[in-house]
């Protein structure tokens, strides 16, 4: 019985060599890491939603401002003028092509046919001519001759007569088959058209700016119903003929004219000034906005500018008046303008994240634009309509603000 026990120094040992603390620590780890990622989800996911507007800074004698977008006045969607099968896309985004260039191919295995036998119908017909030609020539050389023997008296009037008639009837079929070679070479003429429409040329020089179809698939000019035709290979834009649209609030309408200069700065390059002026004022006004379109010409082209980038334009008022040196500062949207403890702040984002500034406005707004002498510089984002949970330092995801 005394061989079954097991000692009691023993039985220490044994816990001694098992502690549990260590687990322990590794388990209080575990949870600690665990919270930690799942407040950094937390946190992460309570991210303010704002949208965002560019600092610009003031133009020069500068009597009102305007935002709108970058246009093109010419700029076409390249289609086939008749339904096919695309073999070849030979454009991408952002190729430049030349007018009359090659950018697709259909297949051409049936209008290639169909011109053959134009050309066979051509060449057959012009044979019949040639034939016909060659029998009216003896048969006006056998009429001569028989005129000739009815003079000596060697033969009957009646041969005579029957050698005319024979002329004529060989000249009758020489018209008509005169009249089928025009036919056959107006087909001739409509296949080779045919033919030529399975290749795609840009309609004039400019840039890609989408590829609309790929090879295998099926083009027409002509929409189909079940959503598997495509109406387009290719968009081209003419970089040269780049224009600002933007609007103008109807109330200071009155202050725009044709040929007024003006001043772009796009929102892409905050201290890029572009020469502009005003080439029409659209004869139509927005009824939800209550705005006014107005078209400025770009007298600077630059690789850099390309359709639908945002633009802020200046108009610098009429020629001939004296122009006023800019005013210190920067130009904001009113709604960009907050108050906090009685203060006017504005919010500007910088890495994600905001940095509030007084500011004092100017009582005098240029345009529909508040006039900020400090605070800011050009170019930076500054928060619009700041919701009242909004703080400095605060965490924020930029949203596109609607134009």
């Amino acid at each position: 019985m005394n061989e079954l026990r097991i000692a009691h120094d023993q039985r220490e040992d044994d816990g001694g060599r098992s502690p549990r603390w260590p687990w322990v620590l590794a388990g209080s780890a575990l949870v600690v890491a665990i919270l930690a990622v799942a407040g950094w989800w937390f946190l992460g996911g309570q991210l303010i939603a704002v949208r965002t507007a560019t600092a610009v800074a003031p133009g020069a004698g500068a009597v009102l401002q305007a935002t709108g977008y970058v246009t093109a006045r010419r700029q076409a969607t390249v289609s086939t003028q008749i339904t096919g099968t695309l073999t070849q896309v030979l454009i991408e985004a952002g190729d430049h092509v030349k007018a009359g260039q090659v950018i697709a191919r259909l297949d051409d295995k049936a209008l290639r046919a169909a011109l053959g036998a134009a050309q066979a119908g051509v060449q057959a017909a012009q044979a019949q001519v040639t034939q016909l030609q060659a029998q009216l020539a003896q048969a006006e050389a056998d009429a001569r001759r028989q005129n000739e023997l009815v003079a000596s008296g060697m033969i009957t009037r009646q041969a005579a007569e029957q050698a005319r008639t024979a002329v004529a009837t060989i000249g009758a079929q020489l018209d008509a088959r005169r009249r089928e070679a025009d036919v056959a070479r107006a087909q001739l003429t409509q296949a080779k058209v045919n033919f030529d429409f399975t290749v795609v040329r840009a309609p004039f020089t400019g840039v890609v700016t989408e590829k609309a179809a790929q090879v295998g698939e099926i083009v027409s000019p002509l929409s189909a119903g079940g959503g598997f035709t495509r109406t387009g290979v290719g968009t081209i834009v003419d970089m040269d003929s780049l224009e600002v649209d933007v609007d103008v609030n109807e109330a200071y309408i009155g202050q725009v004219a044709p040929d007024m200069p003006a001043e772009a700065v796009l929102d892409a390059y905050a201290d890029w000034r572009i020469p502009a002026h005003v080439v029409a004022i659209v004869a139509a006004a927005d009824r939800g906005k209550a705005t006014v379109r107005v078209r400025v010409a770009l007298e600077q082209k630059d690789a850099r500018i390309v359709p639908n980038m945002g633009v802020r334009v200046s108009f610098l008022g009429r020629k001939g008046s004296a122009a006023t040196p800019a005013p210190k500062g920067v130009l904001v949207p009113p709604q960009a303008i907050a108050q906090r403890d009685g203060h006017s702040v504005v919010f500007v984002v910088v890495d994600n994240k905001v940095q509030q500034r007084t500011v004092a406005p100017a009582s005098q707004d240029v345009g529909q634009m508040k006039l900020v002498p400090q605070a800011l510089v050009a170019g930076e984002r500054v928060v619009l309509s700041p919701p009242p949970s909004l703080h400095d330092g605060a965490s924020v995801r930029i949203e596109d603000a609607p134009r």
